[in-house]
């Protein structure tokens, strides 16, 4: 995949204490709002781990996969001897068996990635990596002024949320909802 940047800002800002009190009283809550966490599990793109510190306190097995060498290496050596197992590499071309995992989840990352084509593989790769009835649950921000700011030099590419659903059908899943808040979509699909 196409290297991505983040303004210094954004890096700030997604290691803040404001962002983590977001993450942990408002998003997390209500990204897995009545979801059922299946295990083995694996987390795209958890950048500085503060999905990923959430989500270890409620599954047993959690790997998380981070295609930024620093950042994996950071998440690596802060989740060593944990249930945590962190693995650098790409989300579009995942280094995993088929049928890996029985839960997939990406918290605010898809617009991260460098295009619509490139989003599509990793929602197909995740498809990919999943057990037959296991679940790809996730968020994304949806556009504004606080967007475009926060982007300003980054790489942001928009995920719509009314095609998405069309999306995770045609990467094979099936009953894709997608939920909206102000800011924010959910989704959740199963293999």
């Amino acid at each position: 995949m196409n290297a991505h940047t983040m303004n210094r800002f954004h890096h700030w800002y997604c290691r803040s204490s404001v962002w983590k009190r977001r993450i942990e009283t408002e998003l997390m809550p209500w990204a897995l709002n009545g979801a059922t966490l299946l295990e083995p599990a694996l987390e795209i793109g958890p950048g500085p781990g503060i999905t990923t510190e959430y989500l270890r306190a409620r599954v047993q097995s959690l790997t998380a996969l981070e295609r930024d060498a620093v950042l994996a290496n950071h998440l690596g050596q802060r989740f060593r001897r944990t249930n945590v197992r962190v693995i650098e590499g790409d989300a579009t071309a995942m280094p995993f068996e088929n049928g890996s995992f029985r839960g997939v989840f990406c918290f605010t990352m898809l617009h991260h990635v460098p295009s619509a084509a490139l989003q599509d593989r990793l929602v197909a790769e995740a498809f990919r990596v999943l057990a037959p009835g296991g679940v790809f649950l996730g968020t994304d921000s949806r556009m504004s002024l606080r967007m475009k700011l926060f982007h300003w030099f980054d790489t942001m590419v928009i995920v719509d949320p009314q095609t998405f659903p069309m999306r995770l059908r045609r990467a094979g899943f099936t009953d894709g909802r997608v939920e909206l808040s102000e800011s924010a979509f959910r989704f959740c699909a199963r293999r």
